[in-house]
């Protein structure tokens, strides 16, 4: 009844759509980095949208399945196996118990997800179950997952076709339409009048590239230098997950999902919503086009978003009860 961490991957923690409600009290909201691949993941078998699951990046862990499992993977394709069999993302699949799931290589993306049908049996800290290290809270005793790790499932009959062979189901989400490549589109923010015309104009069509200076809390971007058009002080204001923020160096970090609540650097952009995902699985060292948008096309974009993971979540609940009946 449990799923066993027999190599211990690089930041593995439990994740799901974050603790909502308490930044008042200076505590962030948390959660998946890639909330789209944590739904995607989630909505292949059927789980609710935000159910809590396993996020990590390369190296990975390996997982050993005590007993039989269905699951999906999706974000970054990390050259996943069960037993030496190659196994797709954005693909439900049955595992029979006692067999291993590993990764062998950095295909494509920068953070990988694997869902559990019927999800995972934790202790929820403020009405969330992800991981946060910072308060040693959350997730499993707030920490990373480490190798011996044991976390049992909420259900035990995961498959009603249950067998001793691997099963990949015959439907995959198609994520093409959710993901930019290469280019990030943001709303000038409440300070972004404050920088001077020379950096306001490279904004409207900027380069950055990632640094390896980056994490769950923020990316930072290396560029040219950004400056205001006179020193001054700001007092400290609300941030959220998306914030573009001007550092004291002239060079930018974008807020992402451990980030603090409020913070008093310029806020000269937010990364809309819908390209969030597409954002964090960029590794670093990776050069991005920064794009400005207005809020009618951002609001836009999120509601294209929106209608699709539902479409998704439709048609899955459609294929899996027809493979279920034939």
């Amino acid at each position: 009844m449990s799923i066993e961490i027999v190599k211990a991957g690089l930041f593995c923690t439990i994740q799901d759509g974050g603790r909502k409600g308490f930044q008042h009290l200076g505590i962030n909201p948390g959660g998946a980095m890639d909330k789209v691949a944590m739904q995607i993941a989630n909505l292949l078998i059927q789980n609710s949208s935000e159910e809590a699951l396993f996020e990590f990046f390369y190296p990975a862990p390996a997982f050993q399945f005590k007993q039989a499992a269905f699951i999906a993977l999706s974000g970054a394709d990390f050259g996943a196996t069960i037993d030496n069999t190659p196994v797709p993302i954005h693909q439900p699949i049955y595992v029979p118990a006692n067999a291993t799931l590993r990764f062998s290589k950095k295909t494509k993306g920068h953070i990988g997800y694997l869902a559990i049908q019927g999800g995972l049996a934790l202790n929820e800290w403020l009405n969330s179950f992800s991981t946060n290290t910072r308060v040693i809270a959350g997730g499993l005793d707030g920490r990373n997952l480490k190798k011996g790790d044991l976390i049992a499932f909420k259900t035990s009959s995961p498959f009603p076709n249950e067998t001793e062979e691997l099963q990949i189901l015959p439907w995959i989400a198609d994520t093409k339409g959710l993901y930019q490549v290469e280019r990030i589109r943001y709303l000038p923010g409440r300070e972004f009048s404050l920088l001077n015309q020379a950096s306001q104009q490279f904004m409207t069509n900027a380069q950055f590239t990632i640094h390896a200076d980056s994490d769950r809390m923020g990316y930072r971007f290396k560029g040219p230098l950004l400056r205001l058009k006179k020193p001054m002080e700001i007092i400290s204001s609300g941030v959220t997950n998306g914030t573009l923020q001007l550092l004291p160096s002239g060079q930018c970090i974008v807020l992402l999902a451990d980030h603090q609540t409020t913070g008093g650097y310029p806020r000269i952009g937010h990364i809309i919503q819908a390209d969030i995902p597409s954002l964090v699985q960029q590794a670093p060292g990776t050069t991005i086009q920064m794009v400005p948008v207005n809020m009618e096309t951002a609001e836009k974009i999120n509601k294209q978003q929106l209608q699709y993971l539902q479409q998704l979540k439709n048609a899955c609940t459609l294929q899996l009860h027809a493979y279920h009946r034939y």
